[in-house]
């Protein structure tokens, strides 16, 4: 072969090769991970479970009971779960994947033992459950997320943030030791406009009725801000009133809480599929960090593992069992996922990384992260 020849041949295969590796890598070059606490797959896939009809007692408002059950009650629980979900059931269940409904065959769970919040954030975060974060205990997370991870790469340096209701997130995102932008609980907001001056007013104007978690709506006000003022590639959202309306026994308000977050998530969206930066090259994966009893009225209310005065250790009925819906460029539209492998909430951090084009083993000295979940890429 000739010089010249064996110089067209070499460029032609670069040519080629540098081809298959961008489809390999495919469209996605931001990631957005939205988090419900505490929303369990059965309203997500059957919406109002009936066993709450008229039972007023896990009502806030008792004279509003009958407005709250003529907008989310219906004998369908397809067209029920479309009342509690709209966005998650006319866009992301005719564009994307949606996992957990174990009526179908697609199961869906937590890998730690606790069944509760720190550990089921962490396990999403990092990729792995750690036997070390045990407790809700405000104590810094000795485990690196994917979004501190991210932002250690010189081509993520600044471009990774958080949002959260919840005030123990500084401390598990180690808020001391990363770099990633965070705000959480009652902590105002950078003042990047006017708009957000007028947000931190408002939130310290606006009794929350928790001590440790603040309203969903300044969390999603916040998130919704900095996007479009710093466009982040890896963003997580966590939304925390369902978890703690349920802990408090009001049905209605955790029904509530979950319809306005469904709609938080269409209104980013939105603003993903008009906004340059985002347009056709963003993944949206939303998830919950664990899920709640099912084995009764009151068992809903609860979620974690006991002991008893002998030491064993018991667990509500279903409260390891989560859900995930994913939508984006890289992801078929495959829908409500039936007769699945098992997804695990360990494979969440992989599996956007993946969509990035990064392959990430966690940063645990001995544990590794759980693998990408192939069936969410093409």
């Amino acid at each position: 072969m000739s010089r010249i020849s064996t110089r067209l041949f070499f460029i032609i295969f670069c040519f080629i090769f540098s081809g298959t590796i961008a489809q390999a890598a495919g469209k996605t070059e931001n990631v957005i991970l939205i988090s419900l606490d505490g929303m369990r797959w059965q309203e997500v896939f059957k919406g109002f479970d009936k066993r709450f009809l008229d039972q007023e007692k896990y009502a806030k408002y008792h004279y509003t009971y009958a407005d709250f059950k003529n907008k989310f009650w219906d004998n369908n629980p397809e067209a029920a779960r479309e009342k509690l979900f709209p966005f998650l059931w006319t866009t992301v269940a005719t564009q994307g994947q949606l996992y957990g409904n174990r009526d179908k065959g697609s199961n869906a769970n937590i890998t730690n033992s606790y069944h509760f919040s720190y550990p089921g954030y962490n396990e999403i975060l990092t990729g792995f459950a750690d036997p070390r974060i045990n407790s809700n205990d405000k104590i810094l997370n000795p485990n690196k997320t994917f979004l501190e991870w991210l932002d250690e790469k010189p081509e993520y340096k600044g471009k990774t943030a958080a949002f959260a209701s919840w005030d123990v997130f500084p401390y598990i995102i180690n808020q001391q030791r990363s770099h990633v932008f965070l705000n959480a609980g009652f902590d105002d907001m950078m003042e990047l406009n006017a708009r957000v001056k007028d947000l931190n007013k408002l939130q310290k104007d606006t009794p929350s009725p928790w001590d440790s978690v603040g309203l969903d709506v300044f969390t999603f006000n916040f998130a919704t801000e900095y996007m479009k003022a710093k466009h982040p590639k890896a963003l997580y959202i966590s939304f925390g009133e369902t978890d703690d309306f349920a802990h408090d026994g009001y049905y209605d308000q955790y029904m509530l809480a979950a319809h306005r977050a469904d709609d938080f998530i269409r209104r980013i969206w939105e603003f993903v599929q008009n906004d340059p930066a985002y347009k056709d090259k963003t993944t949206l994966l939303v998830t919950t960090d664990h899920g709640r009893g099912d084995d009764s009225l009151e068992s809903w209310k609860s979620h974690g593992a006991e002991k008893d005065a002998s030491g064993n250790i018991s667990y509500y009925s279903g409260d390891d069992q989560i859900w995930m819906a994913v939508i984006g460029p890289d992801t078929p539209a495959d829908g409500e996922m039936k007769k699945t492998d098992d997804v695990k909430q360990a494979q969440i951090a992989a599996t956007l990384m993946k969509l990035l084009g990064l392959d990430y083993q966690g940063t645990h000295e001995t544990l590794k992260a759980g693998k990408p979940i192939e069936k969410m890429i093409k």
